[in-house]
């Protein structure tokens, strides 16, 4: 009978932990081989943890709602099997018939036992007087700070919240032999008390509910998509541009070879693919959309990575990114479109498929709204919303004089960030990406 140690497996390269969010496996439960036994959660999506191997659920090292580093143990499972090859139980495995190697064994696993709950336990923070994120809490733990110093470190984040830069600086501070009351405080402009003011509208505006009412508690993903909204609407000087743009040449097109390019390709030819082509085109002519900002500093992204928003089974939407989009021909674009999107659909993204965006696309058009005003998905500068495609009348104009004429259009709304992008900036881009559109090739072969 072997032992093997369930870890926190790597999720992607800026994933450091998760939060576990539930046991699907109890104490003394059968595991069958990549069968879930956990859920877990980042700050960038839900995602399930399998075994490899098939036995016992013998000890869970962790709870629901402890936060978990990647490659640690999280759960010892009974097995008659083989540990898999290149796990970190290669080198413990079993012989029955050898107790001093079973008693080695398992002084072992108690002590990788005993050092994940030590981590579980040294993070309690509960008694805080104020919000501190995860990542902030373990860089407190590895540094050796306990509660009452946490709280007296300045935060500069809403409601002074204690941001990583925060902690990192108090930190480093810290070995200079700067306590957090010797620090300067975050300089600010007179002005009357707004935690006050802001208490005050809390208090104020608190919604009592009556007996007659539903109370639904906002998941998980929701909160999250609310403080990130919230958070950009602060960040961002947000200014939109409209601009009405022809689609005719791109809605014959399509209907004339859809049916050709599934056969053909085994792929679904959607609209999205054709407007992420023109968007990675015009990022091209004006590089300076494709940024972020830190600071007083402009990082100007080398790759153009596109984010298409896509609903959840849920109702919520999260954002894949469709990574190099301009090395990308149409083909290639329709294959990864269809691809982010089915497997939004059935919770299989993983981390990676929505880290490293530097420009989003989202469709209001969907549901039938003609225009909309996206709020900037942070840390980019800008977002396109596509509204719907109506079928209007049009003055159509010929060397021979103007006519009216049934033509297919739809609104382009552009929104960005006028801390770094300026009309002129934001209103060209989105005029390029409708002159793309409009002088697409209605004779283009597939």
């Amino acid at each position: 009978m072997a032992k093997f140690e369930l870890k926190l497996p790597k999720m992607g390269e800026s994933v450091a932990e998760a939060t576990i969010t539930n046991w699907l496996k109890e104490v003394g439960d059968s595991i069958e081989a990549d069968e879930p036994v956990l859920e877990i959660a980042t700050d960038k999506v839900d995602s399930e943890v399998p075994s490899e191997v098939e036995g016992k659920l013998v000890e869970k090292l962790f709870e629901a709602d402890d936060v978990v580093q990647v490659g640690q143990t999280i759960a010892i499972i009974e097995t008659e099997g083989e540990i898999p090859a290149g796990s970190d139980d290669d080198e413990l495995d079993l012989d029955l018939d050898d107790e001093g190697e079973e008693e080695e064994y398992a002084d072992e696993v108690a002590e990788s036992v005993e050092a994940a709950k030590e981590t579980a336990g040294s993070k309690d923070f509960s008694d805080a007087s104020r919000f501190y994120s995860p990542l902030v809490k373990n860089i407190a733990k590895e540094e050796g700070i306990d509660l009452d110093e946490l709280e007296e470190v300045e935060g500069t984040g809403k409601d002074n919240r204690v941001t990583k830069d925060d902690i990192l600086a108090y930190v480093e501070n810290r070995k200079k032999g700067t306590s957090a009351k010797q620090m300067p405080k975050a300089k600010q402009a007179p002005s009357v008390d707004t935690g006050k003011m802001a208490g005050a509208k809390a208090d104020s505006e608190k919604v009592v509910p009556s007996g007659e009412d539903e109370i639904i508690e906002m998941s998980r993903m929701g909160k999250m998509i609310a403080h990130h909204m919230v958070d950009s609407a602060q960040t961002s000087a947000h200014v939109q541009s409209f601009i009405e743009v022809d689609v005719t040449n791109i809605w014959n097109w399509r209907n004339k070879h859809k049916n050709d390019f599934q056969k053909k390709e085994g792929e679904k030819l959607t609209f999205t693919p054709i407007f992420m082509e023109a968007v990675a085109k015009a990022i091209r002519d004006f590089p300076l959309i494709n940024i972020s900002v830190d600071g007083d500093k402009i990082i100007k992204k080398k790759n153009i990575n596109l984010g298409m928003a896509a609903a959840l089974p849920d109702g919520n939407l999260i954002v894949p990114v469709i990574r190099n989009a301009d090395q990308l021909n149409l083909v290639g674009l329709a294959k990864r479109v269809n691809d982010l999107a089915n497997r939004a659909r059935q919770n299989k993204l993983k981390p990676d498929d929505i880290q490293g965006g530097t420009y989003t696309v989202t469709n209001v058009g969907t549901f039938g709204s003609i225009m909309g005003t996206p709020i900037i998905n942070q840390p980019q500068v800008a977002i396109l919303a596509l509204g719907a495609i109506r079928k209007v009348p049009a003055v159509i104009e010929t060397p021979d004089g103007d006519f009216i004429g049934i033509r297919y259009k739809m609104f382009l709304s552009h929104s960005y960030d006028h801390r770094v992008v300026n009309g002129a900036l934001g209103g060209q881009f989105v005029q390029r990406v409708a002159q793309y559109l409009e002088g697409f090739d209605k004779d283009r072969e597939i």
